[in-house]
């Protein structure tokens, strides 16, 4: 017979200041994002050179509501950003003050699911010190931690922080539908489904939500306690599982829609498998150890799925899973906090691998989650143990104080990696900086030709396609600094290189087309520039 989960007492009233104590910290923390601008990692082309967004009248909800960009259907999302625009014109100060402030908020909600679901772990009540010091430290860890400072300080993943803080607030209803009876509980369900969905309409990452909470069923709150009651719970979350398989479906066909900044080869069934593997080890280490954060950690154009890395992590994988399943019995909790993590970033961690990135910072902002209740609740343990022990206050005192400085140290690292984001100059230095990346050359190609240094520019460009001869977008940008130099043969052949590998670009084929019209070849001018307006016209 499964052990009933102990109904929680409302939150008292002290718990809603700390909530918003966690949000503040979380604040605080990022405030260096509020000086950053736009740039150009997808910013330009989501927000400067694509005017449907800007608004919300009839003609952007409609663009919102039927229209996929870069690969993403996410209306929710870009609603708020219409809504900015309304607020703040283009001023980047306005849209990044609007995702911290929803990241805070997830940061307050997180301490109130935390401290439901510490309770129930710790057979405590949400009065408990100790679950209080454990969902607190869990929050903050969330919050603070320097892999947030990509879905917070980046203007193109306020999907991260919308989807976010919607994804926790379904938690939070769920758990107090658990403890409520009669209309109330029909009434927070109603509610844990629509917040569901609208987590769905901000980012189909969000369609890990049914899993989650059949995994919260199983550990803390004990309502699975074997097959018998594993239908009844799938039923009541049928409706959501529906919903979830509906926003896979689109967001199968918005990847379909969108177009890669590099054209780089199909991945076998074993190169996806590796890229999975050291995904998921990549994302632990750095939850453990953050540093070397980078923008990008792009993907090898020869990838080696047998190569030391991949199966080191590949090894390291197994290695916990095995861990995990072990020691089930005795210490649940990992094995659920694995389980969820990995279903979590079951999406992005290469089954359905789309871009030129092998990782990114921003697929942790939800999978860090069960880490930060995982440590949270250690906490909680070790402080109730010691306070237990007459001679153990100091000791607990010393374990709060700990807990502390490590708050602080993540903090100070979040304010330091904020400024990675400051301009494109500086991200794309930075991204450099922190390893080899092909991009990140073609990027500052870019800004160095706008700068008026060609030279400087033309060698980010061959150094670009020595890491990466795929890449079209070097080869179209190294083409229109040579066409500023009027060497219009030179730059005819690198339009014809990108255009070899991208053969749908419409702004290579326009370059291209003048490119031999100042070469004095006006036919095939004219035959680029035809394929320029057709492609340009099935958008």
């Amino acid at each position: 017979m499964s052990r009933r989960p102990k109904p929680a007492p409302p939150v008292p009233p002290l718990d809603w200041p700390v909530a918003a104590g966690v949000a503040l910290v979380a604040v605080a923390a990022f405030l260096p994002t509020l000086a950053n601008g736009f740039v150009t990692w997808d910013d330009d082309r989501n927000f400067l050179t694509n005017p449907h967004w800007r608004g919300l009248g009839p003609a952007q909800l409609g663009w919102m509501l039927t229209t996929p960009h870069l690969g993403l259907w996410v209306p929710l999302t870009w609603a708020t950003l219409g809504l900015d625009y309304l607020l703040w014109g283009l001023r980047p100060a306005g849209y990044h003050a609007t995702s911290l402030a929803l990241h805070a908020a997830t940061a307050g909600v997180v301490y109130l699911v935390a401290l439901r679901l510490l309770a129930a772990a710790l057979g405590a009540g949400a009065r408990d010190t100790a679950v209080r010091l454990g969902a607190a430290f869990a929050a903050l860890a969330f919050a603070l931690h320097p892999l947030r400072v990509e879905s917070v300080a980046w203007v193109t993943e306020r999907r991260d922080v919308l989807s976010g803080l919607l994804y926790a607030a379904t938690l939070l209803l769920y758990v107090r539908a658990l403890d409520a009876t009669g209309d109330r509980r029909r009434r927070l369900r109603r509610a844990t489904l629509g917040a569901a969905v609208l987590a769905l309409l901000a980012k189909p990452m969000a369609v890990s939500l049914p899993a989650v909470l059949l995994l919260l069923d199983a550990y803390p709150l004990g309502r699975l306690a074997g097959l018998r009651e594993a239908w009844p719970r799938v039923r009541e979350k049928l409706a959501l599982i529906l919903l979830s398989a509906a926003a896979s479906a689109i967001a199968v066909w918005a990847m379909a829609t969108g177009s890669r900044l590099s054209g780089a080869s199909q991945l076998g069934v074993l190169d996806r498998a590796a890229i999975s593997l050291y995904a998921l080890a990549f994302y632990l280490e750095k939850t453990l150890a953050p540093t070397g954060l980078a923008p990008l950690y792009e993907l090898p154009f020869r990838l080696e799925p047998l190569a030391p890395r991949f199966l080191a992590s590949a090894a390291a994988v197994l290695a916990l899973t095995a861990l995990a399943v072990l020691l089930r019995r005795r210490a649940p909790a990992l094995a659920a906090v694995g389980a969820a993590y990995v279903v979590i970033l079951l999406p992005v961690v290469g089954v359905a691998h789309q871009g030129p990135q092998i990782a990114a910072d921003r697929y942790t902002y939800l999978a860090s989650l069960p880490w930060a209740l995982l440590a949270g609740g250690g906490l909680a343990r070790g402080w109730r143990g010691l306070r237990a022990r007459r001679p153990g206050r100091p000791a607990a005192l010393a374990l709060a104080a700990i807990a502390g400085a490590l708050l602080l140290t993540l903090g100070v690292l979040t304010w330091r990696q904020a400024g990675t984001w400051r301009d494109s100059e500086t991200l794309w230095t930075r991204a450099l900086a922190a390893s080899p990346s092909a991009i990140a050359h073609a990027k500052l190609g870019v800004l160095r030709d706008e700068a008026g240094r060609p030279d400087e520019a033309i060698a980010h460009f061959r150094a670009a396609l020595d890491l990466h001869p795929d890449l079209a977008y070097a080869h179209n940008n190294w083409g229109i600094a040579l066409a500023r130099q009027g060497k219009w043969e030179e730059a005819i052949e690198h339009y014809r290189g990108a255009l070899r590998i991208a053969p749908d670009s419409a702004e290579s084929h326009l370059n291209l087309a003048v490119a031999l019209d100042r070469a004095g070849r006006p036919a095939e001018a004219a035959e680029h520039l035809r394929a320029a307006g057709r492609l340009r016209g099935a958008r």
